[in-house]
């Protein structure tokens, strides 16, 4: 029996999803949808971003949205 691929996102691409969520004033869940993410995985990237230092945390993206979860699938395995 064959599950599901598990598909990974850079951390540039976490780092503009939560942007995204935290800075549109919508859901999380809402966002998530947009992306084509499961709402809990978007929050966990939102609570562990958080939990970084300030300095790394914040760091302005010359992107306002970040692309479909689809177009980004692949790259870091940082922040599982």
């Amino acid at each position: 029996m064959q599950g599901r691929q598990r598909r990974s996102f850079t951390d540039d691409y976490k780092r503009q999803a939560v942007e995204l969520a935290v800075s549109s004033g919508r859901s999380i869940g809402s966002v998530a949808k947009e992306l084509g993410l499961r709402d809990s995985v978007l929050r966990r990237w939102v609570d562990k971003l958080r939990q970084e230092p300030a300095s790394a945390a914040w760091r302005p993206t010359t992107q306002a949205t970040p692309m479909s979860a689809d177009q980004a699938s692949g790259g870091s395995e940082g922040w599982r």
